[in-house]
């Protein structure tokens, strides 16, 4: 199948270099556009894909389009591509993007799907749904998957769960760098070089995650391998829950969630 890929930011480029990366497609498959040219010029000498000088270009290449664009050029990039996606499929990583609002704004006939995929895809390690309620052929589904999970872990979910996921991985990237700053800034008060206690922390928090997707514990049993009785982590932990940190992290959660659900009520509006 031959990809185009209408924007080659950061989450664009992410999703090209991975699924070229992991032979997903061929390189020669990939085709880019972007309305700076030095941007898919330098992502196509990247990935070894080919970058297209127009909207038209692109369309007539490609049978499957990733629209990878910032939310305020949606109407912008899908003008130029209008005539070219009539009969082919379009996937949405635009944030707020609903399948509804995405489908309006394409031809009649056009195949669409919304997806929510998160900035760590840019290292293979994001998190990705998919919405079920998609027009998508099964064979164009089963591929988007394969094209998803060479960047990360996928997950399909039925819409009215989509704004949660994005509060949860969507958002949570920004949490977790917070959580990261916040525990190097201690190790810097104790007396660690900055660099150090800012790779400290981060590989503290990547073992951590890994060591739990591995062995399937629970996060609290993870927390009770290290809480020694009478010890300095049980201190630390305490001193957390002085602070409402797990309460204070759900508030984020949920809070994220509800704007999410009020930029989509929004979109539909448009």
């Amino acid at each position: 199948m031959k990809i185009g890929f209408i924007g080659a930011g950061n989450m664009g480029g992410a999703i090209a270099r991975g699924i070229i990366r992991s032979g997903v497609v061929q390189a020669e498959d990939v085709f880019l556009y972007d309305v700076n040219p030095e941007t898919s010029g330098a992502l196509a000498r990247d990935a070894g894909a080919t970058a297209v000088r127009t909207a038209e270009d692109l369309t007539a290449a490609a049978d499957l389009f990733v629209l990878a664009v910032k939310p305020v050029y949606v109407k912008d990039a899908l003008r130029a591509c209008y005539s070219g996606l009539a009969g082919k499929a379009v996937v949405s990583i635009v944030a707020g993007l609903t399948g509804d609002a995405l489908s309006r704004q394409l031809p009649e006939g056009t195949r669409c799907l919304q997806t929510m995929p998160n900035t760590p895809a840019m290292v293979n390690e994001g998190v990705t749904a998919l919405c079920e309620e998609n027009t998508l052929t099964a064979g164009e589904m089963a591929f988007v998957r394969r094209m998803f999970e060479a960047i990360g872990r996928v997950y399909t979910l039925p819409a009215r769960l989509i704004e949660a996921e994005s509060a949860v991985a969507g958002s949570g990237p920004a949490y977790v760098a917070m959580f990261i700053e916040a525990m190097a800034d201690g190790g810097v008060l104790l007396g660690l070089p900055r660099a150090q206690a800012m790779e400290m922390a981060a590989q503290t928090l990547i073992g951590t995650a890994k060591m739990m997707l591995a062995s399937g514990k629970h996060p609290g049993a993870v927390k009770d391998m290290v809480c020694s009785p009478g010890g300095t982590t049980i201190e630390a932990v305490r001193a957390l829950e002085k602070g409402s940190f797990r309460s204070d992290v759900l508030e984020a959660v949920v809070a994220a969630g509800e704007r999410a659900l009020a930029i989509k009520r929004e979109t539909e509006k448009g």
